[in-house]
């Protein structure tokens, strides 16, 4: 039998067909267009992701058997609020995770309602990327699409409802909304009344691995897949990436080094980081996990090449950084292009070099980048250091991570071996994980992880060069309050 994985990311779908070894018989992927039509704002159109993949799912089974397709199982872009009318009709764009638009709402939530509050019902406090600041905004600035939604969804599950017609959501995803009591597993009433939304509204709640329903007739033909294909909840894409990374119960960890930057810490336990700096989800194992996200990580280094440098050879902006410049470069680079969710949380934030001179070099720029954002990510490591938790190595995964450079600058910034596992196709691959559970291929999302998962090379930090990136960090680390009073004055 066959899985199809799906990756819904922010400019693209990735689409897996995965047989019953975990061996991936094709890929296809097709990409959409992003929305910005604000500065600070980041949308885009839920039917162009359901085109996305009634093309692409026919497309990636050329070749193949369609009817022999099981199941399904999907890892998307997280916190993207889709809102459908009594029609089933989509209301607006969709607001994604790296929209700023919501400050006001934030400021509410965590300064009006408090912290405290917010941290009781949901174990989180507001970021400006989560649903529920999206929700406020839309009563606030659009009351008569607020007055029209019949049906709350986040990206993935607009995907899923378009297979089954089942409005349904799992945990990980769910977390993060700021809408779901995470260590109790349901909606909170309390954060429903506040945003002024009801029961009815929220989709159904699903472990990852559990089957939502089957692929409706229509769906099915126009797939090429059979109706009996069980499509299960799936997962937020970073909870399906740890999956397909093998990064399950206790004390696992994974770096995304994707347009966002993330660092995922597994646990069998519900924990809350005492500051909220990391959030506290839960996992598609069917655990809990810790996660720093900063907005920026890959994408600052391709805004650097394609839009400044005008150029997409990255490899060739990187080969003038050699091993014996690693640790030396006195240009820095706050990686806050979107502004900052971990462990800042600010909207006001702005991407920043400092340190330049007249003889800093392209080169120079290029490696502040990748340095930066490899330093952000430390921010987030060290506040789950600070927890008590003993991270030894991680998994690395995310586009960031072919990049042989990036991954000896994050080994030794870190100061842990990083973890490359043979099968790296992030959420797509756990999303298939996940289905094969739900098929019954596999007993449980650790067994499918123990047979599937292989590690295939480890980067290990050198301790000359990491002595030097910590004194490097120590120095970024005074940048960002530096400037933060500027620049809510820059707005």
């Amino acid at each position: 039998m066959y899985y199809i994985g799906v990756d819904l990311g922010t400019s693209s779908v990735k689409l897996l067909l995965v047989d019953e070894a975990g061996q991936i018989c094709g890929t296809v992927t097709k990409d959409y267009p992003l929305e910005f039509p604000k500065p600070g704002w980041s949308q885009q159109n839920p039917e162009d992701w359901k085109q996305a993949v009634i093309e692409g799912i026919p497309e990636l089974l050329k070749g193949f058997d369609g009817s022999r397709v099981a199941g399904i199982g999907c890892g998307g872009q997280m916190h993207g609020l889709v809102v459908l009318d009594e029609n089933d009709q989509v209301i607006r764009p969709a607001i994604l995770w790296n929209d700023g638009r919501t400050v006001n709402q934030v400021d509410y939530l965590n300064d009006v309602i408090g912290k405290e509050k917010l941290s009781a019902y949901t174990a989180n406090i507001a970021f400006a990327g989560f649903t529920a600041p999206k929700l406020l905004w839309m009563r606030d600035n659009e009351p008569e699409n607020f007055a029209k939604i019949r049906k709350i969804m986040l990206p993935k599950d607009y995907i899923n409802y378009c297979l089954t017609g089942v409005h349904s959501c799992d945990y990980s995803d769910a977390s993060g909304m700021l809408l779901l009591d995470v260590e109790n597993k349901c909606w909170s009433k309390e954060m429903m009344e506040i945003c002024g939304v009801e029961a009815s509204q929220m989709p159904q709640l699903f472990e990852s691995y559990q089957v939502i329903g089957t692929v409706l007739p229509e769906m099915a033909a126009a797939l090429g897949i059979p109706e009996t294909t069980r499509v299960v909840a799936g997962a937020g894409d970073n909870a399906a990436a740890a999956v397909g990374t093998g990064v399950v119960g206790q004390g696992g960890c994974n770096i995304s080094l994707g347009t966002s930057g993330t660092i995922f810490i597994s646990s069998k336990s519900f924990g809350v980081d005492p500051n909220n700096a990391l959030h506290a989800f839960a996992h598609a194992d069917g655990g809990w996990h810790l996660m720093g996200c900063m907005l920026s990580a890959a994408s600052c280094n391709k805004w650097l090449c394609e839009d400044i440098l005008k150029t997409t050879d990255y490899a060739a902006e990187q080969q003038p950084i050699t091993a014996d410049k690693l640790g030396q470069n006195h240009v820095y680079f706050l990686p806050y292009l979107m502004g900052e969710r971990s462990p800042i949380n600010d909207t006001n934030a702005r991407g920043t070099f400092i340190g330049m001179t007249m003889d800093t070099s392209r080169a120079d720029l290029v490696q502040a980048v990748l340095e930066g954002v490899a330093f952000a990510i430390r921010d987030s490591f060290e506040v789950a250091k600070s927890l008590g938790l003993a991270i030894n190595s991680t998994k690395f995964c995310g586009g960031g991570s072919k990049s042989a450079l990036w991954r000896t600058i994050f080994a030794n910034v870190l100061g842990i071996p990083l973890e490359l596992v043979k099968t790296e196709q992030g959420p797509g691959y756990g999303g298939a994980m996940l289905a094969m559970v739900g098929c019954g291929r596999y007993a449980d999302v650790q067994s499918a992880v123990d047979d599937l998962v292989e590690v295939a090379s480890v980067v290990e930090p050198d301790p000359e060069l990491t002595a030097k990136y910590e004194a490097r960090y120590q120095q970024f680390r005074k940048i960002y309050p530096a400037c933060k009073t500027l620049f809510s004055q820059l707005l």
